[in-house]
């Protein structure tokens, strides 16, 4: 097996986990608004109401203003996490999250809602790619698919919870404990964050990139403590790869966001990242999506929790309080296959377990078409029943092999100079065409029902074939190693090294103290960078 074997221990997974506090602020506030702007309290305090055009333009620029936002913060997200380290952005991050939050929840006009709305939608386009970069780069090879998951399996976790909550309010008379207080409920998680997050490690990554290499090689050395390995030769393997990659790219010139994508030596990995966030969403997951508001209905019942889920189940029959249920049956039933696909993503591989997940979609997707068009509006309950089994089976492919799989592969595709450039690019894929399919869906569903579910099987199974076929296997190679696939050099690569050269190069470096590592890469990071690594890497730490 090619990398560093550096393994995680549970610090390592505890601050994964932490900081996918991100990870449930974003999940929990693109969902909770479903319920929202469903309430009738919302409408009433506003004065206005969803079946007018004023009433339907305003829900829809909530959804435009948020989408658009998160776009920008996708954009943009780089400045912050480059310049002020992962950290602090993530810090700073927590208090727009928790500032928004409270002037949704404070709003006494429907402008300062959509001000609040905008400025939570920047805050979730800049932690949805902050989180996974970070989390990506304390993760060791063989364990980085897992942990990495965390973050999917995290916003899945959120939209359950979110629709619980939703749930919980459909028999609450009093205004005040209707839209304000599941507002308010999105200042928790970021607010946990930021009390936190001074115990969190900085990204090591970007710590040996800033050359305070003591630093970064501490932080590794927490993250991959092992009994097993009490000189910590694991994370002083790691850290040299790290240094000596870092060092190298540091000669190259950094391009800027525009090079990035039209340049020749990035656009690649750009288009790569982009396009399997962009397929994700055009599976269909977004008809059942939380953020999906759905707001034709004149039943003040059906408007609690607002989207196309409900819209679907209100369809096939399924009335009153039960969508709700339902949806929040959904979507914790998705976290629960979120945690399994972090589980085998290691194992399987990254581009197999994403092509198992659209294959499965896909399929469930056009059975679901088929009972739709025969059963929606009539009284066969068995059809209905159907209909409803092959959504929760849709989401169970859409759950084990697509969500966590297409965090994973788009924050370690580039290289640590570049890194959060282009998960914000790949993530902006999915706010785009968020964006596209929800703006797109209330008239499509209106003046062609069912056969808008065309459109996500046709899109999708187009996609699908380039990516099984082109996409190159990330799984088991440090972020370092993985630019090879990409054609860049990689200084140091243990995957050319023999068996004898592995088992010298851990002796010396197990023999090593701490200050002479650091020394020797610098020492090294001096020559030239045209050596290869193979049997010179051995040779350079006698």
């Amino acid at each position: 097996m090619g990398g560093p074997r550096a393994t995680a221990n549970r610090y390592n997974f505890a601050v994964a986990f932490f900081v996918a506090l991100g990870s449930f602020t974003y999940g929990f506030n693109s969902s909770i608004i479903g319920a929202v702007i469903g309430q009738p309290s919302f409408y009433t305090y506003f004065d206005f109401t969803p079946e007018t055009s004023y009433g339907g333009s305003i829900i829809g620029a909530s959804n435009g203003v948020y989408a658009g936002a998160g776009v920008i913060g996708c954009w943009t997200v780089f400045w912050l996490l480059d310049m002020l380290g992962r950290k602090r952005a993530i810090q700073v991050i927590a208090v727009i999250c928790i500032v928004s939050a409270a002037i949704q929840a404070g709003s006494v006009h429907i402008g300062m809602f959509l001000v609040g709305r905008g400025l939570n939608g920047l805050g979730v386009g800049f932690i949805n790619c902050a989180v996974p970069t970070y989390i990506s780069e304390i993760s060791p090879p063989g364990q980085r698919g897992r942990i990495v998951g965390s973050h999917g399996f995290i916003i899945c976790t959120a939209y359950g919870i979110a629709g619980w909550c939703g749930f919980g309010t459909y028999y609450e008379d009093n205004p005040q404990i209707q839209w304000r207080l599941l507002v308010a409920l999105q200042i928790v998680a970021p607010l946990l964050l930021f009390i936190g997050s001074p115990w969190v490690p900085e990204s090591p990554r970007w710590l040996i990139n800033k050359q305070r290499d003591q630093e970064g090689l501490a932080v590794l050395e927490k993250l991959h403590a092992h009994p097993n390995d009490p000189d910590h030769a694991s994370a002083k393997e790691e850290f040299l790869q790290v240094q000596r990659q870092l060092a190298f790219e540091r000669t190259q010139e950094i391009p800027n966001f525009f090079q990035l994508v039209v340049g020749k030596k990035y656009r690649k990995r750009m288009f790569i990242g982009f396009y399997v966030q962009a397929m994700a969403q055009s599976t269909g997951v977004l008809v059942g999506d939380p953020d999906s508001s759905y707001y034709g209905k004149t039943d003040h019942r059906a408007k609690v929790i607002s989207n196309y889920m409900v819209l679907e189940l209100n369809t096939l029959g399924v009335t009153g309080s039960t969508p709700l249920l339902v949806l929040a049956f959904y979507n914790s039933w998705a976290a629960v296959l979120n945690y399994i696909n972090a589980l085998l993503i290691d194992r399987i591989g990254r581009i197999r377990i994403i092509t198992i997940g659209l294959t499965g979609c896909i399929v469930c997707l056009i059975i679901v078409t088929a009972l739709n068009a025969q059963f929606a509006g009539t009284d066969n309950k068995a059809g209905q029943a159907a209909a409803i089994a092959f959504m929760f089976l849709f989401v169970t492919f859409y759950g084990f092999g697509i969500d966590v799989s297409s965090y994973v592969y788009c924050t370690e595709i580039f290289p640590t100079q570049i890194r959060s450039k282009g998960t914000g690019w790949s993530v902006s894929g999915l706010f785009l065409m968020t964006t596209i399919y929800t703006t797109a869906a209330g008239p499509a569903f209106n003046a062609i029902d069912w056969k808008y579910y065309l459109v996500f099987i046709i899109v999708t199974s187009l996609m699908l074939p380039y990516a099984a076929l082109k996409f190159p296997e990330t799984k088991g190679l440090s972020l370092e190693e993985i630019g090879a696939l990409f054609g860049d050099e990689v200084v140091l690569d243990y995957n050319n090294l023999s068996e004898e050269e592995k088992k010298a190069l851990d002796e010396r470096v197990a023999a090593s103290t701490d200050a002479a590592i650091i020394e020797k890469g610098t020492t090294d990071d001096r020559s030239s960078n045209d050596e290869k690594a193979g049997g010179n890497s051995v040779e350079r730490l006698s």
